[in-house]
């Protein structure tokens, strides 16, 4: 963990900043502005862009990826910017938990998975390309987008050690612990065999 210079107020207004920002549901909204329909009422009814995907529209599904990444990424880079590394490492938790929670939604968001790979590439742009690397082989293979999650979030502790000095270790592993948290079910499924492939409803 970094040092925490900032000041409790300092951080608890960045954590306020971080979770609103992450809490964003751009998949609904971009599902809504380009005629779509309601996520909820999709697939999974999960917000994010693989159920975006399978409504067939990967211009969607895409710009979902892109702004959910952002909004993690963004939230980061002004706490690192306006507050200090402390103020950074807040922000990223509690958008990855506004993502996941977001109070518009009663609560009931995405698993974070874009969300978790913006906020590394902000915290520490060699973790995030090496998470983003991970989770395109492993959907490359298996087409499993999930499980490309699953292994990203799982390999991104070994990224942190071998690539920084080791200042976002604990958030990472709770990070970890949140994305498979998040995607018990999947994980559930992948076992069964019966986890939808890429594209698939």
């Amino acid at each position: 963990m970094p040092p925490f210079d900032s000041s409790m107020t300092q951080l608890i207004l960045w954590a306020a900043l971080g979770y609103l920002m992450g809490s964003i549901p751009f998949g609904m909204i971009i599902a809504k502005v380009m005629g779509l329909g309601n996520l909820r009422n999709i697939g999974s009814g999960n917000i994010g862009a693989t159920n975006v995907l399978r409504t067939g529209n990967k211009a969607a599904a895409a710009l979902t990826l892109v702004f959910d990444a952002a909004k993690g990424a963004v939230a980061v880079l002004l706490a690192r910017a306006l507050g200090g590394e402390d103020a950074a490492q807040i922000a990223a938790l509690a958008a990855f938990l506004g993502h996941c929670f977001p109070i518009w939604l009663s609560f009931k968001g995405g698993k974070g998975v874009a969300t978790f790979l913006g906020l590394w590439l902000a915290l520490d742009w060699r973790v995030g390309v090496a998470c983003c690397l991970t989770w395109l082989v492993a959907a490359a293979i298996w087409r499993i987008s999930s499980l490309g999650a699953l292994l990203a979030a799982a390999f991104s502790t070994i990224w942190v050690i071998v690539l920084t000095d080791g200042s976002t270790f604990l958030l990472g592993i709770i990070l970890t612990l949140l994305v498979y948290w998040r995607h018990s079910a999947n994980l559930a499924r992948i076992k069964a065999g019966t986890e939808p492939k890429i594209g698939q409803s």
